[in-house]
C-alpha cells in the first residue's frame, strides 16, 4: 500500500508539517506519526514554490502503529570538485551539475549544507559502458564552506575557511573567446594534490543559457593512465584555455 501517493503526495515533495506540527527531519516526522490520535494525518508539503496539504490515512503496521508509505531522505553526501572561488567575496561554485535524488532524479533542495575537505584514496578507472569514479574520505573537522543553493548548473555558496592559500586568480573567458583546440583541466585524483592536465576542446556550441556547451577529450597520458579519462568525482573540474577559466567538467560519455 502507498497511502501518501494515493493521497496525492509526489516524489520530490518536501514535508514541512504533519497535523500542524513542524517537522525538519525523518526522525521528527516519525515521532509525530507515532503520536497520532486519529485515523488520518494532514501532511503539508512544499512543492516548488507552492505549499499544499493532503489528508493521508496511514496503513496499519505490525507494531500496531501506522505507516504513511513515504520514502524519506534527510540528506546526501558525495565527492565533487570546486570550479571557482571568488577571492574578493569567497563565493564558490562546484560540480557544474545539480545534485539529484538517487532514486527519483528530483533536484534536491538545500535546507543546509557544508563544504569540507576530502582526500582521494582510490580511483576506479572509466571503461566503455562504465563511468568510473573517485573514492575518498571526508574530513568532518575541515569544514571550509557553506552551501546555499543546488541548481541545475551546480552547487553554490560561500567559503568560510582560510582563503590565504588560494592559488593566483585567473580571468574568466567569454563565450566568444572559447575555441576548439588545446586546453587544460585542474583535477585532484590522488590525495589532496591538484594537478593540471591536457585536454582538447573538440566541439563548442551555444547553450540554452547564453554560454557555450563544450565537448572535451582528455589527451593527457598521465590522467589517462590513472583514470581512463573523466570519472565521477571530477565534476566541477575547471577548464582553462589561454589562461582563462572557460568552463567546468560536468558529465562523462560512458560509451567512450
Amino acid at each position: 500500500m502507498a497511502p501518501a501517493r494515493e493521497a496525492g503526495i509526489r516524489a520530490g515533495d518536501i514535508i514541512i508539517a504533519v497535523d500542524g506540527q513542524t517537522v525538519d527531519s525523518a526522525a521528527a516526522l516519525m515521532a509525530v506519526v507515532d503520536g497520532l490520535d486519529s485515523d488520518t494525518a494532514e501532511v503539508t508539503v512544499r512543492r516548488g514554490e507552492e505549499t499544499a496539504s493532503f489528508t493521508v490515512t496511514p496503513a496499519p503496521a505490525d507494531d500496531g502503529g501506522g505507516r504513511l508509505g513515504l520514502w524519506l531522505r534527510d540528506g546526501v553526501a558525495g565527492i565533487g570538485t570546486i570550479t571557482y572561488i571568488d577571492p574578493e567575496t569567497g563565493a564558490f561554485g562546484a560540480l557544474g551539475h545539480g545534485v539529484n535524488d538517487a532514486d527519483t532524479g528530483v533536484l534536491l533542495p538545500v535546507g543546509q549544507g557544508t563544504l569540507c575537505q576530502a582526500r582521494i584514496l582510490d580511483v576506479k578507472p572509466g571503461l566503455s559502458g562504465a563511468p568510473g569514479e573517485l573514492s575518498g574520505a571526508f574530513d568532518g573537522t575541515g569544514l571550509i564552506g557553506q552551501i546555499d543553493s543546488n541548481t541545475s548548473c551546480g552547487i553554490f555558496g560561500t567559503v568560510t575557511g582560510d582563503m590565504s592559500r588560494l592559488p593566483q586568480a585567473v580571468p574568466i573567458g567569454t563565450p566568444e573567446e572559447i575555441v576548439s583546440g588545446p586546453a587544460t583541466i585542474l583535477a585532484c585524483v590522488s590525495g589532496r594534490t591538484v594537478e593540471e592536465y591536457d585536454v582538447e576542446i573538440s566541439r563548442t556550441g551555444m547553450a540554452a543559457g547564453g554560454g557555450r556547451d563544450l565537448m572535451v577529450c582528455v589527451t593527457d597520458p598521465d590522467l589517462l593512465a590513472q583514470t581512463g579519462g573523466i570519472v565521477q568525482g571530477m565534476s566541477g573540474s575547471p577548464i582553462l584555455q589561454n589562461g582563462k577559466l572557460v568552463g567546468a567538467v560536468t558529465h562523462v560519455y560512458v560509451t567512450e
